[in-house]
């Protein structure tokens, strides 16, 4: 079967150019016949680099994001050269970011400009956005602005979901995979009473995966099989000079995995070895706005969000549960003094609580598994107050400094300040520089945001780690060349990330341990992209990228190169849209570098139980789309290459061993994957 798929990817790429020269000719055709009284020219942009602001981001559109399949935010990334989304382990299927060669833990998550998917929702998160229901999506490198938090350390990534004041209109989309994985997501709002002062919308997605699929013969699912429900409701009003939006959502989740047949010893009796994680997730948020003097854009507004967030989780013998509700409230004063003079001001309040039980069924017997802990993590509670000031300076979007300055008080790690600074020049309009400076910082949960690791049968040991604390620095440039009709896009920008106290997760020190531990020693990450775009024919666009990443840190007393973690990213994309829109072609081609691998140990066979490092694999994803007038069809296929990491699970011949270990993954887990779907719309909902 994946031959068959992998073959189909590379026919899917010959196709492309023969089918839109024959889409082109037909389409001649039918302008020489007709005469069109009025045209209407539309151009969209998939991704746009923001050249006004500070910060050096971009602004991801639905286009851009409906190049692929796009199930969930962790799938849309897949055109994106400066975030990466890595398998964390081969059996839970948990998920995260990298930004900037560091983990997601590094990477501020916004839901709508309010921070989200923090603790124990951080190893699942990117699954609990689906890509239906997100508008755009903003990505930017670095410190990011006081106004959002202290944690953003590498990068941020907000998500805008659709509105209920948008054109009043239906979505729909079905979607189905060689994987065994089906899914249905629906979208819609009205204006009550024909008002857009006052509207709804009910966003609804269901998930099912109920592959059993082995193909690598170890014995354990290459995909855990997820069934999910997810529902929200969001409201919008207007009257006068002020604004309401709030919603409500909820998320039901059953998550499973592990063996596929057969049975191994187990307390003297038989049992096959089970990863069963069950997640039920309710949020609310609310955004009052205030416009006091439209003239100078002075406003007031206050802006909040809770989650409840329980998950129940068993890793063979090991039971987890957590309890996690979380509240964060923002109030903002913002005004322009003049054109060039901006200052934004406000007070915040972030809280944390986590309720946690870790418990081993007849503990004298997993003793012998060498699965105890030595301390149990139980409540943690973290309540933040904080103030900040941010003063912008723009001259005529030529010269734009942001300065910014937070005070915070934690009740677990005392007093802290976030300097930040962002400062862009435009000498000409062919030409961007962009530096910035600035600080970090993040509360650790260990055992929440790395639940994952239980999976692991080696011994788990987390110390009384310490509030993490890094500096980042970063500078772009950022150059538009004529050639031709069109201009050539071009980006570079260098970032420097070092770290004063990190909670590191040391893989090498000890082959029966996974220690998480404060950082003894130097961290840091050196991280260098050039990205250049440019569209050919008015409908051909190639982007072409490439990242270097050195990452190192100190495990034990060593200063080593982080591991699981590529060096290099090479990546070049192809988009082409036939004249009159009805079909568009998109590939993508990836080539990520090789790394280390944890410390090897030698095994009672005498054999290593892993190399040292891993090599260089690329990956190849492409999709058609044809457009109709309410709706359009897309097939395409993922990791067309067909490579996947061989024997990801290690001692997977015995899962109740301190030996077994499926958390030593760098590269794709499944093979080739065929998709096809269709997105229906009705109405004017984009």
């Amino acid at each position: 079967m994946n031959k068959m798929i992998y073959l189909s990817g590379i026919s899917l790429l010959f196709v492309m150019p023969v089918a839109a020269q024959q889409v082109t000719a037909d389409t001649a055709a039918i302008m020489k016949e007709h005469t069109l009284s009025n045209v209407t020219i539309t151009s969209r942009k998939a991704t746009m680099r923001s050249l006004k602001g500070a910060l050096n981001g971009k602004d991801i559109s639905r286009d851009e994001l409906f190049k692929a399949a796009c199930c969930n935010l962790g799938e849309s990334f897949v055109t994106n050269p400066s975030v990466d989304v890595n398998y964390t382990d081969a059996t839970t299927g948990a998920k995260q970011v990298k930004m900037l060669g560091l983990s997601g833990t590094y990477v501020q998550m916004l839901t709508e400009n309010l921070p989200n998917f923090r603790g124990a929702a951080l190893p699942y998160g990117l699954g609990y956005v689906p890509g239906n229901w997100m508008k755009s999506m903003q990505v930017s490198k670095g410190n990011s602005s006081v106004k959002n938090g202290y944690e953003a350390m590498t990068g941020q990534i907000n998500v805008e979901y659709v509105k209920p004041e948008d054109e009043k209109g239906l979505s729909l989309n079905l979607y189905g995979s060689t994987m065994g994985k089906v899914e249905a997501n629906a979208d819609g709002n009205i204006h009550i009473n024909g008002n857009k002062n006052l509207s709804t919308e009910i966003l609804a997605h269901f998930e099912n995966n109920w592959n059993h699929s082995d193909g690598n013969g170890d014995g354990f699912q290459d995909d855990p099989q997820v069934k999910q429900f997810n529902l929200q409701n969001r409201w919008f009003w207007k009257a006068g000079n002020y604004m309401l939006h709030a919603g409500l959502s909820l998320l039901k989740e059953d998550r499973t995995n592990g063996q596929v047949a057969g049975a191994l010893p187990l307390y003297g009796g038989t049992a096959p070895y089970r990863i069963d994680i069950g997640t039920q997730r309710y949020e609310a948020y609310m955004k009052h706005a205030v416009i006091l003097n439209s003239a100078h854009g002075t406003n007031i507004a206050l802006l909040a969000n809770a989650s409840l967030h329980k998950q129940d989780a068993l890793y063979g013998i090991k039971q987890y549960d957590v309890n996690e509700k979380s509240a964060y409230a923002s109030l903002v004063f913002e005004t322009d003094f003049t054109p060039k003079h901006n200052l934004s001001a406000g007070l915040s309040l972030n809280h944390d609580y986590l309720r946690q039980s870790l418990t081993l069924p007849l503990g004298a017997v997993a003793a012998n598994y060498g699965n105890l802990y030595p301390m149990e993590r139980g409540l943690e509670s973290e309540t933040t107050p904080g103030a900040y000031v941010q003063y912008t300076y723009n001259l005529n979007n030529h010269l734009v400094a942001m300065a910014g300055l937070r005070l915070d008080h934690s009740n677990v790690y005392g007093t802290f300040f976030t300097p930040r600074f962002h400062l862009k020049w435009m000498p000409t309009h062919l030409l961007t520089v962009r530096l910035s400076a600035g600080k970090g910082y993040r509360s650790p949960h260990a055992l929440a945001e790395n639940n994952y690791l239980m999976a692991s049968g080696r011994r788990l040991i987390i110390d009384n780690l310490k509030q993490e604390a890094a500096w980042n620095y970063g500078s772009s440039l950022s150059f538009v060349i004529p050639i031709g009709k069109q201009a050539l896009k071009l980006n570079a920008d260098y970032y420097y990330t070092h770290f004063l106290e990190q909670a590191i997760i040391d893989y090498d020190s000890n082959p029966e341990e996974l220690h998480i531990t404060n950082l003894n020693g130097k961290s840091y990450s050196h991280t260098f992209q050039i990205d250049a775009s440019y569209l050919f024919f008015n409908s051909l666009e190639l982007t072409a990228a490439y990242r270097y990443n050195l990452v190192k840190t100190t495990y034990g007393q060593q200063l080593l190169w982080k591991p699981l973690q590529s060096r290099y990213k090479a990546l070049l994309t192809a988009s082409y849209k036939t004249p009159l829109a009805l079909w568009q072609f998109d590939a993508t081609a990836v080539l990520n570098g090789g790394g280390r691998m944890p410390q090897p140990y030698t095994m009672a066979s005498g054999n290593l139980s892993w190399q040292p490092n891993f090599k260089a694999y690329p990956q190849l994803n492409a999709q058609v789309t044809r457009y109709f007038k309410h709706f359009s069809v897309y097939v395409g296929g993922e990791n067309l290459t067909n490579y996947k990491q061989h024997n990801p699970i290690i001692g997977f011949s015995n899962p109740w061993a301190n030996s077994f270990e499926p958390t030593m993954v760098y590269g794709p887990v499944q093979g080739a994957m065929a998709y096809i779907g269709i997105r229906i719309n009705l109405g004017q909902r984009l």
